[in-house]
């Protein structure tokens, strides 16, 4: 179990990243981002060092009531953007500026929904994987 405002903040960091990627057209940082995702998709979200700053610098200004929340959706929403940042990644050194800007802009989208309006789109297509696992 985690602190459920700790990968909405992340999200927001996440975000601001890609817009600055998607501007520059930086490679790096869609590679930053990319281990970011990485980390969270393949050790936890709670190992990823948006969740290290997250702990160290905001989460003990919050109130120390939290809703908690399963760390899987958010893990596989990792996932999710780890693809969409290694598609990234791939367009930027090949300098196929299209696929670039198609992957950031949608691992964007998904980063903006979750930080803006709490609504994380990895973590609704997990439940709905597990529902039809389910049958």
């Amino acid at each position: 179990m985690i602190d459920a405002r700790g990968p909405r903040w992340s999200a927001g960091l996440t975000a601001i990243v890609l817009i600055f990627a998607l501007l520059t057209r930086s490679a790096v940082l869609i590679i930053i981002q990319l281990i970011q995702f990485g980390i969270g998709a393949f050790a936890g979200p709670p190992k990823s060092p948006y969740a290290w700053l997250y702990k160290r610098f905001v989460q003990s200004r919050l109130s120390k009531t939290f809703e908690s929340e399963d760390v899987r959706p958010p893990q596989f929403a990792q996932l999710v953007g780890f693809v969409f940042a290694l598609v990234a990644t791939a367009g930027a050194l090949t300098h196929t500026w299209i696929l670039f800007t198609i992957a950031t802009a949608f691992a964007l989208f998904a980063a903006f929904l979750n930080s803006a309006f709490g609504y994380c789109l990895g973590c609704k297509m997990y439940l709905v994987g597990v529902r039809l696992r389910r049958g």
